[in-house]
């Protein structure tokens, strides 16, 4: 059987090993020509490892470039208001391109697996009311990849969704997130900072490459006007809700800065996630907040998931029926945790997010008050393991 594979992300590259490990003939497209560009979603959670270890690739997956984050704290400016050691069994930061070509590399061992970098998708074909393969760009020229299934991984503007009969308009979020790097600062090393001001919120932690990554908070559609405003003055604008020291530290390297890019926020699912011929997965079924650093995780899961229903047919003749009720059953298992997962993400958005004056009251009142009640670090650690390992079990089943 033929899988063609649209986007060789997490979910993508994750599920083309799992097909073509069982038997499958699995055809992985990607856009870009290589992995080597920048990515936001690199921190695996305890569910992301586990994920790629049933898959028997954790001592791969130990040899790439990758930050064990033993701790986190949340500040209100200066103020550090939990602190939550990890241990060992916490969150690691993974280089996303030194993953994704150790996913195609294995996935390269079986004779089944192809991957054809450099070609976009431009339309699906449809034969019979069913999708029959995708037509596209590559860079030999345009041309068609026919399959006996189709499954859309290409992210959260996704192609193939787009040219389905799947897509819908879908919700913003009132925020996006402005990402850079600099030099790390040497009390940041293994570690996550949130900080949390009156109608402002950055994230820093310590990525693969050693620098310090900065995830900016900022009102949805003024990305525009801070970069015309130039590196000094967003960066300026930065640090007035960050500690003094780590102020200085960003305005002593603003030379080093890496060049910001910008995440366009969405936090949504489709409900139904395959017609005949086709299957979505990852973003491009439901597209994931930064809140919590889920989607990647979440995105391995459903290749999980995904493979355990797809690979037991991957070997055999093409049944139309067969495949889509696997679909279904995809759809039908993995929404309840995407579901949960997005509940829990909207919720700082809503709460302390907003510039009014209930934001503003709960980030200068009641969130110090539950944290020297010590309610708020139950609060934290209730939510921060779910995040870390899900709400629902997901085991690999097949081999």
């Amino acid at each position: 059987m033929h899988f063609a594979i649209v986007g060789a992300g997490p979910a993508g590259a994750a599920l083309g090993y799992l097909l073509a490990r069982a038997g499958g003939q699995v055809t992985l497209l990607e856009r870009q020509t290589d992995f080597a560009r920048e990515f936001r979603g690199e921190v695996l959670m305890p569910s992301g490892l586990d994920a790629i270890a049933q898959m028997g690739l954790g001592a791969a997956l130990a040899a790439l470039p990758q930050i064990r984050i033993a701790r986190g704290a949340l500040y209100r400016g200066a103020e550090p208001l939990v602190e939550l050691p990890f241990g060992d069994g916490g969150p690691r930061v993974v280089s996303q391109p030194a993953l994704l070509e150790m996913l195609v590399h294995e996935s390269a061992r079986w004779p089944g697996f192809s991957l054809e970098r450099g070609f976009t998708v431009r339309d699906l074909i449809s034969r019979d009311g069913a999708v029959a393969g995708v037509r596209g760009d590559s860079s030999s020229g345009p041309g068609e990849v026919a399959a006996d299934w189709v499954i859309g991984a290409d992210g959260r503007a996704s192609a193939v969704r787009k040219h389905s009969a799947l897509d819908r308009a879908r919700p913003s979020q009132s925020f996006d997130v402005v990402w850079c790097r600099l030099p790390l600062p040497p009390d940041h090393a293994e570690q996550v900072r949130f900080y949390l001001s009156e109608g402002r919120f950055a994230i820093t932690l310590h990525a693969p490459d050693g620098r310090l990554q900065i995830g900016w908070v900022i009102e949805k559609g003024t990305f525009g006007e801070l970069r015309r405003r130039g590196v000094s003055e967003w960066l300026g604008e930065l640090a007035r809700g960050l500690p003094p020291d780590l102020a200085r530290h960003i305005a002593e390297h603003r030379d080093a800065v890496t060049h910001p890019f910008l995440l366009d926020v969405v936090c949504d699912h489709i409900e139904q996630w395959c017609e005949p011929g086709l299957l979505l997965l990852g973003d491009a079924a439901h597209p994931m907040s930064p809140v919590g650093a889920q989607g990647i995780n979440i995105a391995l899961r459903d290749a999980i998931v995904a493979a355990n229903h797809l690979a037991p047919l991957a070997a055999g003749s093409a049944d139309p029926r067969a495949l889509l009720a696997a679909s279904e059953r995809i759809a039908a298992e993995r929404l309840p945790e995407v579901r949960a997962i997005q509940r829990l993400q909207r919720i700082p958005p809503r709460v302390i997010f907003q510039r009014n004056a209930v934001s503003r009251f709960i980030v200068r009142r009641v969130i110090p008050a539950l944290a020297r009640s010590r309610v708020l670090p139950r609060l934290v650690g209730t939510g921060a393991n779910r995040f870390f390992f899900g709400v629902t079990e997901v085991r690999l089943s097949v081999s």
